[in-house]
């Protein structure tokens, strides 16, 4: 997914420009592009990180922002480095360090303030690195925990409007991927394990755009099955639900176009 700057995160890009800075320093230590250990004033630190930050240089400005903490482990400026530290991380598509950082401010300080920030951080970074259907999908389950906590523990926040958002989407993609399995094995004529995939999409996933076409091909891999009871109940449930689909009209054409084979064999028991 490509890399944006949510609304939500603006807010600590302005939180961290109206921290008191102190001067400028000298010249040897506004032009170091590197964070190698030098020890150095909490604000002059501070400051650099923040300049390199604004100049783009994300994974530098990250760097230093490391640094004010380890310098300077038990000053204000470490809690809010922590945080920007995760933040100039995201914003270099640096997942790892990113979450690791954000991981780290909710560990020491559960309660403060900015603790949703750096849920949000965590929940964006896996976010930004769902994969195409066609791949493995753990991350977005680990994206879609992640943005449930966040609203389970901070509801009333913009964090948690667009956690909600992200939700919905994760969901339909995690259903996406249950869909492409369900028809590689409709293709492979596996019918019960087709069966099995489009069951969960319907039970887990019903409010998601892909519950009309597995009700679909619950029909169809039902007859294929040989149990047209169960591809009628499949086709009822998706014309109740979805009476003016496209997925309706092909399930109610397959049921109909089985009903008479099945009607005659029943009035023929003996046959």
């Amino acid at each position: 997914m490509p890399l944006h700057i949510p609304r939500p995160l603006t807010a600590l890009l302005l939180m961290a420009a109206v921290l008191p800075l102190a001067a400028c320093a000298g010249n040897g230590d506004r032009d170091r592009t590197d964070a190698s250990y030098v020890a150095r004033d909490v604000n002059t630190l501070y400051t650099a990180a923040k300049e390199r930050l604004d100049r783009g240089q994300y994974t530098t400005a990250a760097a230093l922002f490391d640094e004010v903490e380890r310098q300077h482990p038990y000053s204000v400026w470490a809690r809010r480095a922590q945080l920007m530290s995760a933040f100039s991380y995201y914003l270099a598509q640096d997942h790892t360090k990113s979450i690791e950082s954000a991981r780290r401010f909710l560990a020491i300080h559960p309660g403060n303030k900015d603790a949703p920030y750096a849920l949000y951080l965590i929940s964006l970074n896996y976010y930004e690195q769902i994969e195409d259907v066609n791949r493995d999908q753990s991350i977005s389950k680990q994206a879609l925990d992640s943005l449930g906590e966040l609203v389970r523990r901070y509801p009333e926040t913009d964090f948690a409007a667009d956690a909600r958002l992200k939700i919905d989407l994760v969901r339909d993609h995690l259903a996406g991927k249950e869909m492409e399995i369900g028809r590689f094995y409709q293709r492979r004529q596996q019918w019960l394990a087709s069966v099995l995939r489009f069951r969960n999409v319907v039970d887990e996933y019903e409010t998601t755009t892909h519950a009309p076409e597995a009700l679909m091909r619950l029909t169809e891999s039902y007859m294929a099955l040989g149990i047209p009871e169960e591809a009628r109940k499949a086709a009822a449930v998706l014309g109740a639900n979805y009476p003016g689909s496209k997925w309706y009209e092909r399930a109610y054409e397959l049921v109909q176009r089985n009903a008479a084979p099945a009607t005659e064999t029943a009035a023929t028991p003996g046959a």
